[in-house]
Order: structure tokens, then C-alpha cells, then sequence
């Protein structure tokens, strides 16, 4: 009975934020993965095509929990593994699973199952808009909005290239596997209570680019998000 509450209270959550949906407002696709699951190269290959869509934000977080079973992962992070564990316990799940897809923070599926990732980008197309937000060379402006509860300010700095991992041992060994939108940087800037707010934001080093999340805390529902 605990989960139709919390989805309910996402809801609210949701239905608080003013404003209907808007091509404008980009759908945030999560893919948790690892360079030592077998499982993961279908959902990478899902990723890279979905991040070539418009109106996407396709991130490609690496997780820890693969690495001491043979290859560690050259991209994965604690703080990305711990962003997973977050959405596990918001989305009511037991635990975490790769390759998994999570749609604005909302909804999640098995990262190569394609018609089910489609179907939540679908569905969160039609979501309620946020506040909007935008960014410039050194700050980040996020307009008023209401909240039922204070938000974080996410900033995400991705590598947009293809790039080519010879994996040399575990479920992988032996293979060349292509990543791209892996997620280099996660940090928290700030949050938004509602009121018009802006946030310095700092240089990016050469090669990454930018987006920006406006979340609920812990694992919730993404409200609002851009990329320059």
C-alpha cells in the first residue's frame, strides 16, 4: 500500500508546478549502466540514438557496484551510484538493477527494453511544465514557480562525444564498447523555493557540455531542466 501513496504524492508534487507542458521543456533520460554488465551494451546503444532527438537530454550515469567482479568502470562515480540507490527507494523498487532507464525522475524501465523507454518519454512529453529555466556564460536563472516543497538545482557536465572502451576484463572482456553523454560531473549548486533565483555558473572544462536540473529532493520528480 506504501507505493500508490508515494506515486500519489509525486503527483501532487507534480500538479503543483503551474504551467502545461511545452516543446521547450526537454525530457531528462537517465541511463544507469556499466562497463562490466553483458547486459548494458544494447541499452548504451539505445542512448546514443535517443540523445540524438530533439527535445532529449540523454545522460549516461556509470555505476560502482560492477567493479570488483572482474573490470572497473573507467567512468563510473560513488555520487552517480548513490543517485540510483536515491530513485530506488523514491520509485519503490528493492533495488538497483542495470541496465535501467529513468524518465524525469518519474518512472523507470530496463534501459534496452526500446518500446518502454519510449513510451515514458511518450507520456512525459505530455507532464506539466516547470519553471523555466536558462542558462548563460556565468549564471543560471530559474523563474517563479510553485513548489511544494524547496528543489534542488542540479548541474550536469556530459562528454556529447562517441567515445570507444576496449573492456579487458568481466562480462566485457574482449570488447570495444561505445559510450556517449557520460556524465563526468554531478553537483549540487543550490536549491529553488519558488521565487525567482539566479546561481553562478561555473566554467566548464573543454569538451563537456552543460544541462541543468531543477529536481525534487531525493530521487524525485524532475521539474525543469535545459542545456545552453
Amino acid at each position: 500500500m506504501a507505493q500508490p501513496v508515494r506515486v500519489a504524492a509525486l503527483a501532487l508534487l507534480v500538479g503543483l508546478i503551474a504551467g502545461p507542458a511545452t516543446a521547450a521543456t526537454p525530457v531528462v533520460v537517465e541511463l544507469f549502466t556499466s562497463q562490466g554488465c553483458s547486459s548494458c551494451p544494447p541499452a548504451n546503444d539505445l542512448l546514443a540514438e535517443l540523445s540524438r532527438g530533439k527535445g532529449i537530454v540523454a545522460l549516461s550515469f556509470g555505476v560502482t557496484y560492477w567493479d570488483q567482479l572482474g573490470w572497473k568502470d573507467t567512468f563510473a562515480s560513488p555520487a552517480y551510484t548513490r543517485r540510483q540507490h536515491d530513485y530506488a527507494t523514491a520509485l519503490g523498487k528493492r533495488g538497483v538493477f542495470t541496465p535501467q532507464v529513468v524518465v524525469n525522475g518519474r518512472a523507470d524501465a530496463i534501459g534496452s527494453r526500446r518500446s518502454d523507454v519510449e513510451a515514458l518519454i511518450d507520456t512525459a512529453r505530455s507532464q506539466p511544465a516547470g519553471p523555466p529555466v536558462t542558462v548563460t556564460a556565468d549564471r543560471i536563472t530559474i523563474g517563479p514557480g510553485k513548489p511544494a516543497h524547496p528543489a534542488d538545482v542540479w548541474l550536469v557536465r556530459y562528454d556529447p562525444r562517441t567515445v570507444q572502451v576496449p573492456i579487458k576484463r568481466g562480462e566485457n572482456g574482449g570488447r570495444t564498447l561505445p559510450h556517449k553523454n557520460v556524465v563526468r560531473s554531478l553537483v549540487r549548486l543550490g536549491g529553488w523555493n519558488g521565487a525567482p533565483t539566479m546561481i553562478p555558473l561555473p566554467p566548464a572544462q573543454p569538451g563537456l557540455e552543460t544541462a541543468v536540473l531543477v529536481q525534487a529532493p531525493d530521487g524525485g520528480p524532475i521539474l525543469s531542466a535545459t542545456t545552453p
